[in-house]
This record gives C-alpha cells, sequence and structure tokens, in this order.
C-alpha cells in the first residue's frame, strides 16, 4: 500500500526554526516530525511513502533518509518549481499505485486510515476525503456530506462563522485515473480546484474519530509536544503525565528545575539552578547557571548564558539567547 505526502512547503509559520530545517525533519520531542505520520501509516499497513518535496530536499533526505526500521520506505521527488497541492500529486502520477493515500505533510494524527479506505472501496469513489470534526470551524473549509457519505459542497474560511462542523483533514483516498485528468505542469489546488470539479462524480468524505493537528505554528508546535508526551494521541513515545522528556544523553545539574512541561533533547545541558518550564530545548542547545527559560524553544545549538532570561521566544540554529525579562 502506497502513500504520497505533501512536504513542499516551507514552514514559514515555525520561522526561525525552519530556516535550514525543513519542517517534516523538525524535532518533535525525540524524532522529526515525519516519523510520526509514517508510524501512522505504517500501522494501516502502508509499505511505501513518496515525499513530494520542494523545499531543502537534500536536508531533509539527510535527516530522514529511507525511513524507520520496520516502518515504511520513504522516496523523494522533487518539484523544479510551485506546483500546488493537486499539482504535486500530478506529478507524482508516473510513480504511484492505482489507488493510494495522499496527505498533506502538515499533519499530526491517529485517525482510523483503514476504515476511510473501506469505504472509498465500498462506494466506489474517485476521491475519498477524511473529515475531522472542530469546535470552531470559522478559520477551516467545512465540507457538507449526504447520508452515503457523497460531498455535496465546500465552504471556504468564514472568520463570521461560528460553531463546530466537519473540515477537511488533509487526508484522502484516491484514484489514480482521477487525478490524471489534473492538468500537468501548473499549479493546481486539489481543494479549491479539483475536489469542486468532481463534486457530484464520484467524490465522497468519512468523518474519522481520534487525534488531528494542522501541525506548523510555535503555538501547536506546544500543543502537539505535550500532546504526545501526555498521551492524548496514539504514538510509540512513552506517556509522561507531567509533560517532560529528557533525552538520555541530555545533561542535566541536579539543582535545576524542569518543569512543567519541558522537552530536553539530545545533547542539551542545563546548569546549575537553571529553571525551564513550558519549554522546548532541541539538539545540543545550553542553558546556563541561574537562568529561566519559560514557554520558548530553543534551536539545536543555541546557548543561553548564567543568569539569562528566555521567555515567549524562539530561537533558531545556533543563536545566542538574550536576556528577555532580566
Amino acid at each position: 500500500m502506497q502513500a504520497l505526502v505533501l512536504v513542499g512547503g516551507k514552514g514559514t509559520r515555525l520561522r526561525p526554526l525552519t530556516y535550514e530545517t525543513p519542517k517534516p525533519a523538525l524535532t518533535l520531542v525525540d524524532r522529526p516530525f515525519l516519523n510520526y505520520m509514517t508510524e501512522w501509516l505504517g500501522s494501516h499497513g502502508v509499505d511505501e511513502v513518496i515525499l513530494a518535496c520542494g523545499f531543502l530536499p537534500d536536508e531533509m533526505k539527510k535527516v530522514l533518509g529511507d525511513g524507520e526500521p520496520g516502518g515504511p520506505r520513504l522516496r523523494y521527488l522533487v518539484e523544479e518549481e510551485t506546483l500546488g497541492t493537486a499539482g504535486a500529486i500530478r506529478f507524482a502520477l508516473d510513480h504511484l499505485d492505482e489507488r493510494f493515500f495522499a496527505l498533506n505533510g502538515d499533519v499530526l494524527a491517529d485517525l482510523d486510515l483503514s476504515a476511510l479506505w473501506k469505504q472509498h472501496e465500498e462506494t466506489g469513489a474517485r476521491a475519498t476525503l477524511g473529515l475531522y470534526e472542530v469546535d470552531d470551524s470559522s478559520s477551516y473549509g467545512v465540507v457538507d456530506i449526504d447520508e452515503a457519505g457523497q460531498v455535496l459542497k465546500f465552504s471556504e474560511k468564514d472568520p463570521s462563522r461560528t460553531g463546530s462542523g466537519l473540515i477537511n483533514a488533509g487526508t484522502y483516498v484516491l484514484e489514480k485515473e482521477a487525478i490524471a485528468e489534473v492538468p500537468p505542469g501548473r499549479e493546481v489546488s486539489i481543494e479549491t480546484e479539483f475536489y469542486p470539479s468532481i463534486t457530484g462524480k464520484g467524490l465522497y468524505a468519512r468523518p474519522l474519530g481520534g487525534y488531528w493537528m494542522d501541525f506548523g505554528t510555535r503555538e501547536r508546535y506546544f500543543d502537539a509536544c505535550w500532546d504526545i508526551l501526555e498521551g492524548r494521541i496514539h504514538t510509540e513515545v512513552e506517556k509522561h503525565s507531567d509533560g517532560v522528556y529528557i533525552a538520555g544523553d541530555a545533561e542535566v545539574d541536579p539543582t535545576a528545575t524542569i518543569g512543567p512541561r519541558a522537552v530536553l533533547g539530545v545533547g542539551s545541558r542545563v546548569g546549575p539552578g537553571a529553571r525551564i518550564t513550558g519549554s522546548v530545548l532541541l539538539e545540543g542547545s545550553e542553558v546556563g547557571a541561574g537562568a529561566v527559560i519559560e514557554n520558548s524553544i530553543l534551536g539545536p545549538g543555541v546557548k543561553v548564558a548564567a543568569g539569562d532570561t528566555v521567555g515567549d521566544e524562539v530561537l533558531g540554529k545556533n543563536q545566542i539567547g538574550e536576556v528577555v525579562n532580566a
């Protein structure tokens, strides 16, 4: 079984962390973000994942390689120009099976993909969308379906709209013959162009329960860390009810205060009397004696001097921490 994952974006909402590291390769708790997606896909029978890349593909391959042992094999396709969500899938057409999963590369989820695949087969659909119910649908496109699961219409994002709704979860089962209808070589959106064009012509959807997050902002980066550690999403990561994860080789002085909620990545160091709360220290970052880190992300190699305070900041790779609230 095969999945195509769209990872062509630049991850601008997570800058400066993503200036040199593509979002799928960014560490989330103890592993690259994309490994959560391949773990999820593998649990539903996917054995090959094609990554439709556009931004820093060599760095992505360096970090992700051919995939994790025992998980789906990774392959890489590099777009020379921006083609949009449908255009990127059309670009990969020659490498795809007759039926395959397609997913946005910023989805952190444990939704039931097997149920989505089963409905797709039973209805004879050309495309089936996974839907997820959110409490506030104002910032999402809402999808209306009938009792059989046929898509009736799409409603664009509307800030004035309030209340819950079923939204497009960026998770699809597609037939290759349907994607062949997408014009090649130009930018095409699957949400605003392709799906409306086949509404009433074999387009179905299914609401899915479980966990789902559109991962990509600083706030959602934090939410994702705590949700993983505190067990709100099913992953291989060991549950930590206090939301604290400390890598095995991290060096933490016994007089330092860690938590509530903190991630100390591989090779990180925390000096005497330092305090880390609600924050993430990525690989190789260092916090000096008596320093305070609150609600912040320290990128790889960041160094915060003794006595400094960093609050509500995101520091990119190898930046020097500054006094924020001395």
